[in-house]
Order: C-alpha cells, then sequence, then structure tokens
C-alpha cells in the first residue's frame, strides 16, 4: 500500500506538471504573456537564492538511527536539501509550477513519515513488499522507456518535413465552398385516415422518390448558376422541413474537413459546381470558389505533430511486437478462475480441537 502511495504521488505530481503548463495548440502566434506581478517575481528570486544544500522539507522526530532517547532527541530528524526535492521534482514533474511545489513538499514528507513507521514494523520485507517492489519497477522502466521513445520521435528534421508536405500537398488544400443540402425523405403531413402497414411504406417509398427527382432538378438549376440560398430553401420547402435554411456559403474550407465520400470536390475548378452526391445524410451539390494551398510555415507545426504521432505509434507497435506472449489456455479459460489448493483433511480419528468460544465484553 505504502509503495503504491508512492508510485500515485509520484504519477500525479507528474500529470500535475503536464496539466499545468500543456504544449501550445498549432495555431496562430499568441499575444506575449503578461509579466509576473512584482510580489511573485520577489518570491521567485527569494527562493534562488536558497543555496543547493539547504533544508527546505525537516522531519523531527524520523530518523534512520534513533539515539537511546529514541524520536524525543533533538538529533532526531529528517532533513531533505532544496538539490534533493528538486532531483524528485526533476524526476516526476520538471514543469511543475512554482506554487504547486509546497504541495508536493507536505505530501512527500508524510510519505518519508509513513514510510519510516513502515520500515520500524518489518513492512519492507517478505515476499508481498519484494512482489510490490518488482510491478513497481516494472512500471518506472515502462514509463522511462515510453518517454525516452517520445523524445525520439519529437526529433524530426525539417527536411523531412518538407518532404511530407510535397507529397501530401492536396491534404493542405483550402477552397471558398457553397454547400447545398437536399433531405434524402420528405417528412410528411400525418395521413387523414388510419394506413397499412404496406400502404405507409408505399407513402414514403413515393415522398422518397420524389425528393429524388427534386434533387436531380436542383443540382441541374445549380450548374446552370442559380442561387445556391434560393435553391437551398426551396429544398428545405420540398423536404417538409419548416425550419429556416442555413446559409449555403461554408467559407474557407480544408479537404480534409470534409467527409470521405465528398472530398473528390476540391478536384474541381473554380467556379465549377460538383456532380449529385448521394450519402446516408442526403443529397449534397458544392460550388468551389477560390482555391489555394496553405503555404508550409502554416501547417509546419500540424506536419510535425502528424509525424510525431506516429513515429510514437511505429515505435510502440515495434516494441510490442518483439515478444508474444502465450497464454495458458485452461487456466485464463474465460468464465472461470483458478480455485486455491484444497486444505487437506485430517488424519481418520484426529478430531480438530472444539473452537474455543469468544470472549464477550467485560
Amino acid at each position: 500500500m505504502l509503495h503504491r502511495a508512492f508510485v500515485c504521488l509520484l504519477f500525479g505530481a507528474l500529470a500535475w506538471g503536464q496539466a499545468a503548463n500543456p504544449k501550445p495548440a498549432p495555431q496562430k502566434p499568441t499575444a506575449p504573456k503578461a509579466a509576473p506581478e512584482p510580489a511573485a517575481q520577489a518570491k521567485a528570486a527569494e527562493a534562488a537564492k536558497v543555496p543547493p544544500d539547504a533544508a527546505v522539507i525537516t522531519i523531527k522526530g524520523v530518523c534512520d538511527n534513533p539515539t537511546a532517547e529514541g524520536a524525543k532527541s533533538a538529533d532526531c530528524k529528517t532533513v531533505v536539501t532544496r538539490a534533493e526535492f528538486e532531483r524528485l521534482l526533476n524526476a516526476v514533474a520538471p514543469q511543475i509550477p512554482a506554487n504547486a511545489r509546497r504541495q508536493v513538499a507536505t505530501k512527500y514528507a508524510n510519505l518519508l513519515v509513513m514510510a519510516h513507521e513502515a520500515r520500524k514494523m518489518g513492512l519492507d520485507k517478505g515476499p508481498h513488499y519484494e512482489e510490490l517492489m518488482k510491478i513497481g519497477r516494472l512500471q518506472v522502466l515502462a514509463q522511462e522507456l515510453g518517454q525516452n521513445l517520445q523524445e525520439k520521435a519529437t526529433q524530426i528534421p525539417d527536411s523531412e518535413i518538407q518532404d511530407y508536405y510535397k507529397k501530401n500537398d492536396a491534404a493542405y488544400q483550402e477552397a471558398d465552398l457553397q454547400r447545398l443540402f437536399i433531405p434524402h425523405s420528405k417528412q410528411l403531413e400525418p395521413p387523414k385516415e388510419k394506413l397499412s402497414d404496406e400502404q405507409t411504406k408505399k407513402r414514403q417509398d413515393e415522398a422518397d422518390e420524389a425528393m429524388k427527382k427534386e434533387a436531380e432538378s436542383l443540382h441541374t438549376r445549380a450548374a446552370s448558376g442559380e442561387d445556391f440560398d434560393k435553391l437551398q430553401q426551396e429544398a428545405f420547402t420540398a423536404g417538409g422541413l419548416k425550419a429556416n435554411a442555413p446559409s449555403t456559403k461554408l467559407g474557407k474550407v480544408r479537404r480534409s474537413s470534409l467527409p470521405a465520400d465528398q472530398g473528390a470536390v476540391f478536384d474541381l475548378k473554380s467556379g465549377e459546381v460538383s456532380q449529385l452526391i448521394s450519402s446516408p445524410n442526403g443529397y449534397f451539390v458544392y460550388k468551389i470558389g477560390e482555391k489555394d494551398t496553405l503555404p508550409l510555415d502554416k501547417v509546419h507545426e500540424e506536419i510535425h505533430n502528424a509525424l510525431r504521432q506516429q513515429k510514437m505509434q511505429d515505435s510502440m507497435q515495434a516494441v510490442q511486437q518483439l515478444a508474444n506472449p502465450v497464454l495458458d489456455e485452461k487456466y485464463f479459460a474465460e468464465g472461470s478462475a483458478a480455485e486455491p489448493p484444497e486444505k487437506s483433511a485430517p488424519p481418520p480419528g484426529n478430531k480438530p480441537p472444539a473452537k474455543a468460544p469468544e470472549s464477550g465484553p467485560q
């Protein structure tokens, strides 16, 4: 339990530090950060003056070799220097903000006290403790491996980013788009009299067929140059939609932001209208406006992140493929659990001693 609590502290501090300092999103440059307040600057300056060998955590009454007087001795104390505490932080949460260090220090001191008591009770010995330590070492090694692979994955030369950009330039195209949407099915008014299931299906099928013809007609009119917003309102009316039709102007759109079955509209020339596209969500007609390709400097960070994620994924898969665990099917059969070995029965003729009655409160 102690070891798991310690691991929770360290990994919790790590997550804390990462959450407090997330990596900036690869978007537009942000405004310069506001300068720290004078009070915070003064505190940081004072903290920086503390020598590396100065005690920053002192726990009185806890020591490895207490004197005959035990914990009451003034010399019985545990001291953590600034250098020791910062080594701990650098190992688990190098980016942790200064205002969070006090809480980590308090928790760390509590762990030292608990660990000291656990050792006094002999809890750091025995197979249970050794098993927990073994698992803990495996977890730390796995984490270190992941961190190492992550650091290597971020080392991407600009030449590799440029090559990726050239080979995938279509993914960085954007264009002014207009989109006309026609629903597949018409929302019908309730029938005046009750219909059979067959009649209901026939009625809906006929309405859907009418919407298909309406979509084809609207596509023809769009291709001939009619206003998309006007056609969109007609599509809503034909589909029985009572809401106001949305604007058909999508603005600047990336190829990658369109559904896979609609990305081909980027192959059109400026001013052209697409074919009628039928998808599970309805019919679509696009008109493409001005097209261009985002320059490399605008997508450099995006490409870097994509390559980093791919390299990390490839590295982890390569590690996992180094070994193929084989599990015993009998032991790990679904729905069954290994039973503990049965206790041996007492020899014949030897009755087990009667259980002594439990004593109640006096």
